[in-house]
């Protein structure tokens, strides 16, 4: 019997861990990446699978970045689409996360994935009104469709940081999804703002599968803006001033496309 890992919280929103169990299942079909296994869940409990840890190494990150590719390719039904089947609330860590069923990313992603989390963090203190009018103008020109590049929707993991790889003697495997279809640049983009060992080697590892639109280290910071604003929300505002920089310069790279 496999050794079990059990989360729980009796306090936490209706269909939470339910939503977390419907995510990775819906990543864990695309035959990609390696995902926890679900072993059981009721309200308030999931039941993982345990993973034992390892050292990082090249290798593993590698195999990460091209399974990661497979994955993303198995795609989604809509940008901001919940994983096929489920129908309940999405989030991402405690805090809700919007369903959405756009044709164009940068809709979506502007209404959806930053002006939300923006007017928390407005609200929490985490950004000053000054640097939110800043964000404002990034979305207003995202949602304009100036990053649309025509990728269909990706399935992806959507709280890609270094926390949600787990490196094991099997490879890496994620837990803890945000899933839902958006752009496999975001994902990428997740892992790069926290920090993740052997990044370069997962990025190989992806281009090795599915290379990456020209241009793609240059639209990092537009695909950092919905994590950065989510933190900035609960974080503080450190976070905020993060947010008002990745925001400059997406505004800055609009202006030479």
């Amino acid at each position: 019997m496999a050794d079990v890992l059990t989360k729980s919280n009796p306090d936490a929103p209706p269909l939470f861990f339910e939503a977390e169990a419907a995510g990775l299942r819906w990543l864990s079909a695309a035959r990609g990446a390696r995902i926890v296994r679900v072993i059981d869940v009721a309200p308030g409990r999931i039941d993982l699978e345990r993973i034992a840890s390892v050292r990082p190494s090249a290798d593993a990150a590698r195999d990460f970045g091209a399974a990661l590719a497979v994955t993303h390719d198995a795609g989604a039904e809509a940008f901001g689409a919940p994983p096929d089947g489920w129908t309940g609330p999405l989030f991402i860590g405690r805090r809700p996360l919007r369903a959405a069923h756009e044709r164009a990313w940068g809709v979506f992603y502007a209404r959806d994935r930053v002006l939300p989390y923006l007017e928390l963090a407005i609200e929490a203190g985490g950004i000053g009104r000054g640097q939110a009018s800043i964000v404002r103008q990034a979305c207003d020109e995202i949602a304009a469709g100036v990053f649309d590049d025509g990728e269909p929707p990706a399935r992806i993991h959507g709280d890609l940081w270094n926390g949600n790889a787990l490196w094991s003697p099997e490879g890496v495997v994620l837990i803890d999804p945000a899933a839902h279809g958006g752009h496999r640049e975001t994902d990428l983009a997740m892992l790069a703002l926290f920090g993740c060992p052997y990044l370069d080697d997962i990025v190989a590892g992806y281009e090795s599968a599915h290379p990456l639109r020209a241009g793609w280290r240059d639209r990092v910071p537009l695909h950092q803006l919905h994590p950065l604003a989510v933190h900035a929300a609960s974080h503080g505002r450190g976070y905020g001033d993060a947010l008002a920089d990745a925001a400059a310069r997406v505004i800055a790279l609009a202006d030479t496309l």
